[in-house]
C-alpha cells in the first residue's frame, strides 16, 4: 500500500523546505491534511508529484512549491479571517483553517461547494465554510477579510475583491506575464491598495478570469 503519509513528508522535504518556505506552521499545516484526499480517485497516486493536479473542470490543485510560497506570501495569523476564492475540494481551504481564525471558501457550483463541505467535515475542518456563490463577487457578507487567496490564476483581480480586504489585508494571486505567471500580492492601508511581485508560477487561468480580447484597427 503506497504510504502517503511518507509522501508528505518527501513533499515538504523536497519541494516545500527547498523553495524557501522556512515557516515551519506551514510545515505542519502540510502535513496535518491528505493531499490525496481532495482529488479524484484517479488522481491520488500523483497528489503529491511536483505538478499541478487537475481535480474539476476549471479547477486545479496547485503545485506543492507554489501553493506554500503563496500561503506564505499571504503572512496569515492566527487571528486572520480568510477568503478563499474558487476553493474547489477544500483543500486549500483546509491548510489554511490551521492557520487562521476562521476560512470561507466560494465555489461556482452547488455541486462544488457541497463537495468540498463533506470532505471538510470528514477531516474534522471546523472553522471552514463553503458558499455557493459568483466567484467575482467574493462573499461581502462574510468579510471584511485579513486575507483573501485565490484558488487560480486570474488576468485582472476584480475590485470587488480588493473592496473586501480589511486595513492591513493581503490578497495573493498568481496572474499571467506572456509564458510565464507571477506570483503577486496586493495590500490593503486606508484605501489605497498597492501590488508586487513575489516569484513566478503557473497555474491555469480560472474560466471566466481571461482578459477581455483587444481590438486593434
Amino acid at each position: 500500500m503506497f504510504d502517503y503519509a511518507a509522501a508528505r513528508e518527501h513533499m515538504i522535504d523536497s519541494q516545500v523546505r527547498t523553495n524557501d518556505v522556512t515557516d515551519s506552521d506551514i510545515h505542519n499545516a502540510l502535513r496535518r491534511v491528505p493531499r490525496e484526499a481532495f482529488v479524484p480517485a484517479s488522481k491520488q497516486s500523483v497528489a503529491y508529484s511536483d505538478t499541478n493536479v487537475v481535480t474539476d473542470e476549471g479547477r486545479v490543485m496547485m503545485r506543492p512549491r507554489d501553493f506554500a510560497k503563496l500561503v506564505q506570501l499571504a503572512d496569515i495569523q492566527k487571528t486572520d479571517v480568510v477568503l478563499n476564492i474558487a476553493a474547489g475540494r477544500g483543500y486549500a481551504a483546509a491548510v489554511l483553517s490551521h492557520l487562521a481564525d476562521t476560512v470561507v471558501g466560494v465555489e461556482q457550483s452547488e455541486e462544488l461547494a457541497d463537495r468540498a463541505t463533506e470532505l471538510l467535515m470528514n477531516y474534522d475542518v471546523l472553522n471552514a465554510a463553503i458558499v455557493q456563490g459568483d466567484l467575482k463577487s467574493g462573499a461581502q457578507e462574510h468579510g471584511p477579510f485579513n486575507v483573501i487567496f485565490v484558488g487560480g490564476a486570474v488576468d485582472c483581480v476584480p475590485k470587488t475583491w480588493l473592496d473586501q480586504l480589511a486595513d492591513g489585508g493581503r490578497l495573493v494571486v498568481v496572474q499571467p506575464n506572456g509564458p510565464v505567471g507571477q506570483a503577486r500580492i496586493y495590500t490593503k492601508a486606508g484605501n489605497a491598495v498597492g501590488d508586487r511581485i513575489a516569484f513566478d508560477a503557473n497555474i491555469p487561468l480560472l474560466p471566466g478570469f481571461e482578459a477581455a480580447p483587444k481590438f486593434v484597427f
